[in-house]
């Protein structure tokens, strides 16, 4: 049964393939300027320093995929989810039994985990770093557009939602002709986009 030309959101459960790695891009973010807007995830590179205290100053700290880094004195502490400046008063709490107030500062030098992924009928398919915002119609510009076989009326989108896949139907054409804007959605880390 067809959809009518107005998009809807609907509940499905999908299977994710991944896509090919684009070269890696670096972004430096301030816990400071990133904190109510940025979540470390996992492939993050941080660096984190602590004054005055040289030997618990690290640079090219990895989130791995569990989520964690190491650090040292702490062990293995948890970082996905946090905002730079919630992982920095994790760790300046963590410090406080060795170092006499501990001053630390996180920055995230590699947004790793900030990327989307734009599949099929598209002229170059693959994951793409966030760099900044990024919308449906600025991912196909990435992505260098449509190839002539793309069925620009039966794009999906497909977000994690909890433990389940959510799915956008999108349609370009209408998009572009100003009939359904708001569905030119914002990216978020993870997404993935199937031009069919």
């Amino acid at each position: 049964m067809k959809t009518a030309p107005t998009l809807m959101a609907v509940i499905l459960f999908v299977g994710l393939s991944s896509a090919s790695a684009q070269d890696k891009q670096t972004q430096t973010w301030s816990a400071k300027s990133q904190a109510s807007e940025y979540r470390v995830g996992a492939g993050d590179v941080l660096e984190i320093s602590t004054w005055k205290e040289p030997e618990l100053t690290r640079r090219d700290v990895l989130v791995r995929v569990d989520g964690r880094i190491s650090f040292p004195l702490l062990g293995d502490i948890p970082a996905a989810g946090m905002t730079p400046a919630e992982l920095t008063e994790t760790i300046q709490k963590g410090l406080k039994g060795y170092v006499t107030a501990p001053v630390v500062t996180v920055t995230v030098t590699t947004p790793g985990s900030q990327k989307v992924y734009v599949l099929g009928e598209v002229v170059r398919t693959g994951e793409y770093p966030i760099l900044k915002s990024l919308t449906v119609l600025q991912a196909f510009a990435l992505a260098g557009g449509f190839t002539q076989w793309a069925s620009k009326d039966e794009i999906i989108l497909i977000r994690k939602d909890g433990t389940k896949d959510r799915i956008y139907k999108i349609n370009y054409k209408d998009i572009v002709k100003g009939r359904d804007v708001e569905n030119n959605l914002p990216l978020q880390a993870n997404d993935t986009i199937v031009v069919p």
